[in-house]
């Protein structure tokens, strides 16, 4: 447990405190966030603020992670490893998708098809490792069954797994992607969800099926798992002091993509798969905004449900002050992570 408030205390002091020293390195070399023509018109002042931010924040996390286990003489866990793999994954491709944009001075890096191969290879690599490396009792980081709460009956085999992986990971890296277009709007939602899977792994290890005979949970790291995410929401807590509006940095891809990826790479290895639609509830609204009006943009022959897509620049058209969405949103993201830590205690206590 102390673990867990080292990893987050350090966390937290590492990216607030190294954030603005990065601000003044990023800014000396001119590598500042090109903005979209066709966006609102408020965001042009954003132009030239900036990015990538999120390489701090994942040296932040992984930093806090780390020493909290020379603190405490604890074994690294391989689930954190693999999970640890996915976030430097998804992050390198989001830093090279980032790297293009301030290179070639425009709004769109790497291709859409090549940004979704790079994170499907990570993904897939992590889906297929995941079901390796047992612990003495056979239970490996990723389970081959589909998870709800715990395991379910419905085993799906590798191949399927590694399928389902790769859907998840680019569900939602993309969807903290769509989500990080106001400052601070993914940084906040992010740290919900990263508490939540403290939570969640701290009563997992505390009802493991090695300690308690009925229901309990199987799950091969799951406190370990915990002091990951709460590493993660440290950094993003001191990063959020500086991406918070009037932002003086920006994640960019480089963060979105590898937060995203940790999302999923948490609710795999903690069994908590599908509770992943309610604790990231705002990443999916906002995700499914854009998959409506993509697709009625098509069918009816360029008509739109939104003003514009994804969600929250819809509200921004529409007159809503960027501070007044983002506090709104979290809002939504809250009420979201509630609802999904109460399916989860509310499953244990019928069960």
């Amino acid at each position: 447990m102390r673990g867990i408030l080292i990893g987050g205390a350090l966390a937290f002091l590492l990216s607030f405190f190294l954030t603005p020293a990065f601000i003044k390195f990023l800014a000396r070399r001119g590598y500042g966030q090109q903005i979209r023509d066709d966006g609102p018109k408020t965001h042009h002042v954003k132009r030239g603020t900036p990015t990538m931010g999120g390489a701090v924040l994942i040296f932040a996390a992984l930093a806090g992670y780390f020493a909290s286990h020379l603190a405490t003489n604890v074994p690294i866990t391989t689930s954190a490893l693999l999970v640890i793999g996915l976030i430097i994954g998804l992050g390198a491709v989001g830093f090279l998708d980032d790297w293009l944009k301030v290179v070639k001075q425009r709004s769109l890096g790497l291709r859409a098809r090549e940004k979704l191969l790079g994170q499907a290879i990570v993904a897939g690599a992590f889906g297929y490792l995941a079901t390796r490396f047992p612990d003495e009792i056979g239970n490996t980081p990723l389970s081959l069954y589909l998870s709800t709460v715990r395991d379910t009956t419905i085993k799906l085999g590798l191949v399927l797994v590694i399928v389902w992986a790769i859907i998840l990971v680019l569900g939602t890296s993309n969807g903290v992607n769509l989500t990080d277009g106001l400052d601070g709007l993914a940084t906040g939602a992010a740290i919900m969800s990263f508490l939540a899977f403290v939570l969640i792994g701290v009563w997992k290890f505390g009802q493991r099926c090695e300690i308690v005979v009925t229901n309990c949970y199987n799950a091969r790291d799951p406190l370990d798992m915990a002091v990951l995410a709460a590493s993660l929401a440290g950094a993003c807590a001191g990063f959020l002091w500086w991406n918070a509006s009037p932002a003086r940095i920006f994640m960019g891809d480089t963060g979105s993509l590898a937060l995203g990826g940790a999302l999923a790479g948490l609710a795999m290895t903690l069994r908590t798969e599908l509770l992943l639609i309610p604790i990231g509830g705002l990443f999916v609204i906002i995700t499914l905004s854009v998959i409506i009006q993509t697709t009625y943009f098509k069918l009816s022959g360029g008509k739109r449900v939104f003003k514009m897509a994804p969600l929250q620049h819809h509200f921004e058209l529409m007159g809503w002050g960027e501070v007044t969405i983002v506090i709104r949103f979290w809002i939504i993201a809250g009420l979201s992570v509630a609802a999904g830590l109460g399916l989860f205690y509310a499953q244990w206590v019928v069960a």
